[in-house]
Parts: structure tokens; sequence; C-alpha cells
């Protein structure tokens, strides 16, 4: 395995990247070239927010290639088909071959939710005092535990377990179907795992499955009317799209039932007691790095 090192400026980082793609690497990665300096520019915004640049001012570009002769034929294409300047050589050497799998699974340890309640990849064993268990892999689909928006709708599930125990369960914006996978774990009864990305329909079922639970995923079309109402209603998305489902979403909450909203920072807390006035009263029962928790409950 060969790595070849590049630099680029902002204009012709993507270009050149897929042309190395095009040429034979294995896989390119970008970086900035100036991270750690005082010359170090975010290029990344708030969620809900258009990033403040598209790319970094001067990039590191690192392609893979199977062998030597590989990378020296694409970087020679390269540079003959490109403008001068607008990419320089930095380097071109050997790598040690890496068993890459095993490298990406020491990223992903079981995270606590509560002392008794982990989310475990397939290739951990269970912490010991874990009472519940959902076992989930990284995967194309958002939800592996690890961000505090999906920890935070865990520990209100497991908080909330009597109110759980039996009821009807909606998670819109599914994703990975980990929230859903929780209610089952706590008793809930039937569960619809909704989201507008075929990919986490897939991916929630397959979860399910693994877990030993079952529910229904689907798009939001596949839920039918809101009358019948669910006694926990779970969306973990973005303020933004919160905010322009809340008639929505607020239907969907049976008679003394409860709506979970995350992808809240603590900011944009009034903006969604305003959006929700007219349908609900929420406020804010959990935060970490950051971001809110906002819960709201339907009269009986």
């Amino acid at each position: 395995m060969h790595e070849l090192v590049l630099h680029a400026d902002e204009a012709g980082v993507e270009a050149i990247g897929d042309e190395l793609i095009e040429l034979g690497a294995l896989s390119v990665s970008v970086e900035d070239a100036e991270a750690d300096t005082p010359a170090e520019r975010a290029i990344y915004g708030e969620p809900g927010l258009p990033a403040p640049r598209e790319g970094w001012q001067r990039s590191i570009l690192r392609a893979l290639f199977g062998d030597e002769p590989a990378a020296t034929r694409a970087v020679t294409r390269l540079l003959a088909q490109g403008e001068p300047g607008r990419v320089r050589v930095a380097s071109l050497h050997a790598v040690d071959e890496q068993d890459w799998v095993r490298l990406t699974q020491s990223q992903f340890a079981p995270v606590e939710i509560t002392p008794s309640f982990w989310i475990v990849p397939s290739w951990h064993a269970p912490p010991a005092g874990a009472a519940q268990v959902i076992r989930l892999d990284p995967g194309l689909a958002f939800g592996t535990g690890t961000h505090p928006t999906t920890r935070m709708c865990l520990r209100w599930t497991a908080r909330q377990a009597e109110r759980l125990r039996g009821a009807r369960v909606l998670d819109y914006g599914c994703g990975s179907g980990i929230l859903a996978i929780g209610a089952a774990r706590f008793g809930a009864a039937a569960i619809d795992a909704i989201d507008i990305d075929p990919a986490a329909f897939a991916s929630a079922e397959a979860n399910a499955k693994a877990n030993g639970v079952e529910l229904r995923a689907g798009s939001p079309e596949s839920i039918g009317a809101p009358a019948a109402g669910y006694g926990v209603v779970f969306a973990n998305i973005l303020a933004s799209p919160l905010k322009l489902l809340a008639p929505l979403l607020a239907a969907h909450v049976a008679p003394g039932g409860a709506l979970v909203l995350a992808g809240i920072l603590e900011r944009q807390a009034d903006e969604l007691r305003a959006a929700y006035a007219s349908h609900l009263a929420i406020d804010v029962v959990d935060s970490e790095d950051g971001w809110i928790l906002m819960t709201g409950r339907r009269a009986a």
C-alpha cells in the first residue's frame, strides 16, 4: 500500500479528489493544512445554519493506492492535465498494511446511558451491571448513542419506563431506529419508526431484528392519520424541521401522552417553546454539551 500526499488550494480540492478516485485511488481524505496553527479556520457551522466556508483555504489530500506504480501513474496524469500550481506533491511513501475493520471497531466502545442501560457494538461484551442493552453497530443511518441528543432521549426513556410500558410509540426521523429499540426495551407495545430516507427504514428494521424486537418502519405517509395518537412521540431531528413539524408532531400525541424533542441547541429553546405553544407546552428537561432535550405532555 502506498500513500500519495498532495497540497491544494480551496478552489481545486474537490475536483482533485474526484480525479484521484478516477485514477485508481482506493480512498482519498482531505485535511486542513493549517490545522493546529493560528491560521486554522472552521468550515462547519452550527446545525441548521449554512457552512461559513465550502472548504479550507489550503488542504492536504491523502490518497491510498494498492502499489507504488499505480500511485506514480496517477500523480503523473494528474500533474499533466492540471493547471500549474493547482496541486503540489508533498510525498509518496509506503504505508504499513492494517486491519482496517479492527481499527474502525476500536473507535466504537460501549456507550453508557445509565449505569444499567448501555449501547454495545456487536463485537463487544456488555459491561458488568448492564441490565438493558441495545446492540448497535455504526452504519449509514444516524444514531449510535455517541451523540448527546441520542443519549438524552435514551436517558429519558430509561427514567420513564412506567410510561412506556404497554405504550404505542412513534419515532419520527428514526435513523438507525435506536430510540424505537430503546422504547421496546422498556416495554412499548407497538412502535412506528418513520424516516424520509429509505436507508433508514432498512437500518431500523435490521437493528430491530438484531435486538429481538418488533417495529414498523416506513415513510411518513405510511403511518396514516394522526387521530389514533401515540403515548410517546420522539423526534430527534434539528430545530428548524421541529418548528415546521410542530402541528403534525403535536397532533400525533394522544391524550395523556408525551412529546420528546431533541436536536436542539440551548439558544433555540425559546424558539421551540413559541412554535409549540398553541399545541402543547414544552420545556427543557435535560442538557449536555450545549444540546437540550425538551418534552411536553398533552392533558388527559
